[in-house]
């Protein structure tokens, strides 16, 4: 009876102080995976405290892009009785903590959630002969990230599985363990046969947030763009590295930069034309305070309070990583590390990334101007994090396929998916209302079907989506069996075997 008294108090402590403290869940996770590491102890201890600080630091950007962004979202229903969404994977993750705790569940569930799930990735990566998914989706923040959409998504979808109380039923963990951890495994499977041509066997896969978006602008590029002539020979076509370009361009290098010119352009307006008035009566500024300035001062915090997220996201995320990599790295043969998408900016015409950023904004801002022009009850505000990474992305692989054309118009049209498809399913499942959604190309296209499919065929529709998701590297295995495992065994014998001659071979 003793023992079961303290095993039972050492379960509600458990269950009280870490699974419900997404903090220190991420802590006990680095400590897990640490420790069957075999770590010493003081990397282990030092590993542990940094992941935790490095939530609570992330904590602190959220609570600080919520008080900084309420007021407007205020301003914004009042006056014109619309929803604002920020498409951004950070207001997106903070957009789910307040929708889950206004219905009484825990935003701890995510962390679980993500254990499972990066599970569920290991297991199908380790039977690659059996299930064809080579690739480890490594990039901690982003599951972070998607595991809180994902179990916002299935609690909209089929809220009977949720349960009662704070914590999500084991149920609807189980299933949304399986679904998301086979999205992160196929998903990323998907990025290794455009990187492996774009880095020529550098021995990588994307693990982010627009993985099916990456290989559909490689295959519209190569078949709308480039691919071979009548003949056979590969299409001649003009590069984005071909043309001259002005150094004003290097200024959206800049993360923080590029932010806060967006946040300026786009608060900027919205703030101005909410008006002074508003904000004097609701007791955020005074009559005597100059509007201009207060707009200015504003909207660079959201940049700041961003850089606080990232700050913390890079603090925790390097030891969660590690600590589960070094275990993975001994059980998973014939496979390759999913990471996040700037790994890939090293390669190819490094101006195509900014031609891409540049053209799915402007594809962004004219879908932004259609909603508004439509009576849209949500409006999207574009987040850099989808505007810069999505089509930056896509664009340098639409370069390599498709050339310059391809590398303006794939990511123009990536952008209209983005705001078209964020404001869709944001509204839709309510996460407007609390000011993000995750937003980027997948979560935009990709995600919404998923959740149609479940919404309205059931637990018929989790089987669908379950099938979907696995048959489609089965799928690319059959289009080439001897190649698809000797891609990522041995990428030069691969070249070999598909006749490929590289600029520098040529």
């Amino acid at each position: 009876m003793i023992i079961l008294d303290i095993l039972s108090a050492v379960w509600n402590f458990f269950a009280t102080y870490i699974l419900q403290k997404a903090p220190y869940m991420v802590g006990f996770l680095t400590l897990l995976g640490y420790t069957l590491m075999g770590k010493k102890w003081y990397d282990t201890l030092a590993g542990t405290l940094k992941a935790i600080i490095g939530m609570l630091i992330l904590n602190a950007g959220s609570s600080g892009l919520t008080s900084n962004f309420r007021p407007i979202l205020a301003g914004l229903r009042d006056r014109f009785n619309l929803n604002a969404c920020v498409t951004d994977p950070y207001y997106g993750q903070n957009a789910v903590q307040e929708a889950m705790s206004s219905i009484g569940k825990s935003f701890a569930d995510t962390m679980l959630l993500l254990l499972i799930a990066f599970i569920i990735n290991i297991v199908l990566v380790r039977f690659n002969r059996i299930t064809k998914c080579r690739a480890l989706f490594t990039t901690g923040h982003v599951q972070v990230q998607q595991a809180a959409t994902a179990i916002w998504l299935l609690i909209f979808a089929l809220p009977q599985l949720a349960g009662e109380g704070a914590t999500v039923s084991m149920p609807m963990m189980i299933v949304m363990s399986i679904l998301l951890g086979a999205y992160w495994a196929v998903g990323a499977n998907l990025t290794i046969k455009p990187m492996q041509e774009l880095s020529d066997g550098a021995g990588f896969a994307i693990a982010h947030q627009q993985m099916f978006g990456i290989r559909l602008g490689a295959f519209l590029s190569e078949k709308l763009f480039g691919g071979k002539d009548k003949d056979g020979k590969p299409k001649k076509f003009k590069k984005v590295g071909d043309l001259e370009m002005p150094g004003f361009f290097s200024i959206f290098n800049e993360n923080m930069v590029c932010t806060a010119i967006l946040m300026i352009a786009f608060f900027g307006v919205i703030l101005a034309i909410i008006g002074k008035p508003y904000f004097v009566e609701a007791g955020e500024l005074t009559e005597s305070t100059n509007y201009v300035w207060w707009c200015i001062d504003k909207s660079l915090n959201f940049a700041v309070y961003l850089a606080i997220l990232q700050l913390g996201v890079r603090t925790f995320v390097t030891e969660l990583t590690a600590s589960f990599q070094g275990i993975a790295d001994k059980l998973l043969p014939s496979s390759v590390p999913g990471v996040d998408c700037a790994v890939c900016f090293g390669f190819g015409d490094a101006n195509a990334v900014t031609f891409g950023f540049l053209a799915g904004l402007v594809g962004q801002i004219l879908a932004i101007l259609i909603l508004l022009a439509t009576g849209s009850p949500t409006i999207i505000i574009c987040g850099f994090v989808p505007v810069f990474f999505d089509n930056a992305t896509i664009g340098l692989v639409a370069n390599e396929k498709g050339g310059l054309k391809a590398c303006l118009i794939i990511p123009f049209v990536v952008g209209l998916c983005q705001v078209f498809g964020s404001a869709l399913i944001a509204g839709w499942c309510g996460l407007a209302e609390f000011g993000g959604y995750l937003g980027m190309f997948d979560w935009a296209t990709v995600w919404p079907v998923f959740t149609v499919i479940m919404k309205y065929l059931g637990y018929i529709g989790i089987a669908v989506v379950a099938v979907i998701l696995l048959a489609i590297p089965q799928i690319e295995y059959r289009m080439d069996p001897k190649g698809y495992f000797l891609m990522t065994e041995d990428y030069e014998a691969y070249k070999e075997y598909k006749g490929i001659v590289t600029e520098d071979e040529d």
